[in-house]
């Protein structure tokens, strides 16, 4: 795995991104077709040995992005730029040859991983397919990935099934690395475990970055796990960015009513210190990414958006707001900033 370098430009730089589908809006009575935008235009940049942790509700585009990024689903328009090189472009064989660099952390390892193989076998299929391993140095390779992610190498006999959640996480994980890959796309890797093996995936990813320089683009409901794993963090609404910060200034001076909004529906465990904090609610359901609120895609659960029209005299129905910085480190997509 490489170690981070000291270029100042980020392994992977989006610009303007967008997947779209086909798909059909209206009722069950209706059949006009639709077009499902389920990333709007997406800008943000993933650091040489960093994290950016990518927040939203279900339904947002969150884990669309992250297999865009890997060229698992088809890109409308835009670029991806991966170490430099724009992997929108690149044909079948250039694309197979840089895959390696980038892998997936699967939310769900049960559903991830091969019932019927050894888990060994799992873990040792990368290296046959992509460079040639085999023999005793495969066997030795394999062991070691198994002791990276904290695994006795005598599981590998074992299949899928007859280990734990966590013990399921860690074969995928060392599955991902297998390839010395530069960047992990980790899909909610821990939202399917108990909350003690949570910490402890949580724990062996910070350790892999740090050892392995590995960067990480960490896909997540949990804003707990968002703050203890990201350097800088993006949360995402109905297919575009909404908010950026780094992990200090997005937690304690969040400045979207939607990133104000999932933070305050975080539990506290202390009653005086949760009628402190922020109280901004959200109302209704995220819109259908097919039929996108015209102006603001958040004007629809806005609880400011009469501010803006008072204060401001814009109205958030028909004009959109741009992502503005408003630190070097912040910035935000809201006509109230």
């Amino acid at each position: 795995m490489n170690a981070p370098t000291s270029a100042e430009a980020p392994l992977v730089e989006v610009s303007d991104l967008r997947v779209h589908f086909a798909g059909r809006g209206g009722s069950m009575f209706e059949r006009r077709p639709g077009i499902v935008r389920a990333v709007d235009g997406v800008s943000l940049t993933v650091g040489r040995g960093k994290t950016l942790g990518l927040v939203g509700e279900s339904g947002c585009g969150k884990s669309t992005l992250g297999r865009a990024l890997l060229r698992l689903v088809p890109t409308t328009s835009g670029s991806i730029r991966f170490d430099g090189v724009d992997i929108t472009k690149l044909g079948e064989g250039p694309l197979r040859a840089l895959r390696p660099r980038m892998q997936l952390v699967f939310q769900d390892a049960g559903s991830a991983l091969n019932p019927r193989w050894r888990v060994r076998r799992l873990v040792a299929e990368p290296l046959e397919i992509h460079r040639g391993v085999a023999g005793r140095e495969l066997r030795t390779r394999v062991d070691r990935l198994f002791e990276t992610v904290g695994l006795d190498p005598a599981l590998g006999s074992r299949l899928p099934r007859q280990l734990s959640g966590g013990q399921r996480q860690r074969v995928g994980i060392a599955r991902a690395l297998a390839l010395e890959p530069d960047l992990l796309i980790c899909d909610e890797p821990t939202s399917a475990l108990d909350v003690s093996v949570q910490a402890q995936i949580i724990d062996l990813l910070r350790d892999l970055q740090a050892r392995l320089g590995l960067s990480y683009l960490f896909i997540a409901h949990d804003l707990g796990a968002v703050r203890r794993v990201s350097d800088r963090v993006a949360v995402m609404y109905l297919g575009k960015i909404v908010e950026t910060a780094t992990r200090t200034e997005l937690f304690d001076s969040p400045r979207h009513p939607y990133t104000q909004a999932l933070l305050a529906a975080v539990p506290v465990p202390d009653p005086k210190r949760a009628r402190q904090g922020l109280t901004t609610t959200l109302e209704g359901e995220m819109p259908s990414p097919s039929y996108p609120p015209t102006g603001c895609n958040f004007c629809t659960r806005c609880p400011v958006k009469h501010r803006v029209k008072t204060e401001h005299r814009i109205d958030c129905h028909r004009v959109e707001p741009e992502l503005v910085p408003m630190t070097p480190a912040h910035a935000i997509a809201c006509h109230l900033r």
